[in-house]
């Protein structure tokens, strides 16, 4: 605990991802790394489960039983499933105790609308948080990957999450141009489902379509091609079956999102102005996020563009570190501004005991 402008409180922040939720304590570094699912039960509006204990349950719970992802494409879609789910994780991160609230930064997709954000903001103060800071998630992403943003150099940052794809070019401290898609992890194992159902007649859920996507998902060909087996329900005979497949099928299932993030890319790049353009071909391009650890996705990227793409080192948590350190600003920012209020103060303070010193001598002369 330790003492800022808002109270006694802890400073967190938060990646309030679609996928997962990480949260970041000042001087702690990442303590919550969970996915952001809640298990209800339907009749009493209780909460069961959250985070990997509620994952578990994805697609084995009985019908009065819900699994539920509050979060959709980077937005809240269940307002208060979210709040109590961020109360949750918070409580999971510093503690409960009634009378101490944290001042907490939370990150939005750099496209959103004010009510999305303010809805962002009012479930994240309800869950407990005294004051509440909104950063961009490319912002994030780049102070967590360790680029300077303060200098007035182009840097571009693609951040692909659980539920939307954020592309942004910083420089001084802001976005020059953005651009926010909602094509992301979540799309990639939307698109391996349609896949097996329509090549292999195999319905597979959720936790299936991830670990393919991880095992054999690929956006680029591969030199030496891997397989896995993949069980689901066969839609002709209804019967379980174990169905091998092999990376080469994963690229073809994966082709249409990928290619929309890659134009994506494009229409930023065309819309940057010459100057930042030239920094960027100099420095490179930069992916954070889970989605961006989809094997061949930097190459692909690369050979598209025609420009150096690398991966961020703990690319997953780059969103969350950039938002503590962002946090961490703040705090450092307010606690300068403290005391040099206070050395004002005693500035102040010491020359009026010298002007009542200099008074009282020129009263003792005369």
């Amino acid at each position: 605990m330790f003492f800022n402008l808002f109270g006694f409180g802890d400073s967190i922040g938060i990646d309030l991802g679609t996928a997962s939720v990480l949260v970041y304590v000042k001087g702690k570094g990442i303590v919550v790394r969970e996915p952001s699912v809640v298990t209800i039960d339907r009749n009493t509006n209780e909460i069961l489960a959250v985070g990997e204990e509620a994952r578990k349950m994805i697609g084995k719970t009985p019908g009065n039983i819900a699994a539920v992802r509050p979060l959709r494409e980077g937005v809240i879609s269940d307002y208060d499933t979210t709040e109590r789910m961020l109360k949750y994780f918070i409580q999971k991160a510093v503690g409960k105790n009634p009378f101490v609230k944290p001042t907490i930064a939370v990150c939005v997709p750099s496209v959103v609308t004010t009510v999305e954000k303010r809805a962002v903001e009012d479930a994240t103060r309800q869950a407990g948080a005294r004051r509440v800071f909104i950063i961009e998630e490319p912002i994030a992403a780049a102070i967590g990957a360790g680029i300077d943003i303060s200098k007035a150099c182009g840097s571009m940052v693609i951040d692909i999450g659980g539920g939307t794809t954020d592309i942004a070019v910083i420089s001084l401290g802001g976005t020059v141009v953005s651009t926010s898609i909602k094509v992301a992890g979540d799309n990639f194992d939307d698109a391996i489902i349609k896949y097996m159902r329509k090549k292999h007649s195999l319905l597979i859920g959720e936790r299936s379509a991830e670990e393919l996507k991880m095992q054999v998902g690929t956006a680029y060909e591969r030199t030496m091609p891997v397989t896995m087996d993949i069980k689901g329900r066969n839609l002709v005979t209804g019967l379980p079956k174990v169905v091998t497949v092999p990376s080469e099928e994963m690229h073809e299932a994966l082709a249409e999102p990928v290619a929309q993030i890659v134009e994506a890319v494009h229409q930023v790049l065309e819309k940057t102005p010459p100057e930042l353009a030239a920094d960027i071909v100099d420095r490179g391009i930069v992916m954070t996020g889970g989605g961006s650890l989809l094997y061949g996705l930097d190459k692909l990227i690369s050979e598209s563009t025609h420009i150096n793409t690398m991966i961020a080192d703990d690319a997953i948590s780059c969103v969350a570190i950039g938002t503590g350190k962002f946090i961490e600003y703040i705090d450092g920012s307010e606690e300068r501004e403290r005391r040099n209020k206070r050395r004002e103060r005693r500035a102040e303070n010491s020359r009026r005991i010298r002007e009542k010193r200099a008074e009282k001598n020129k009263d003792d002369e005369e």
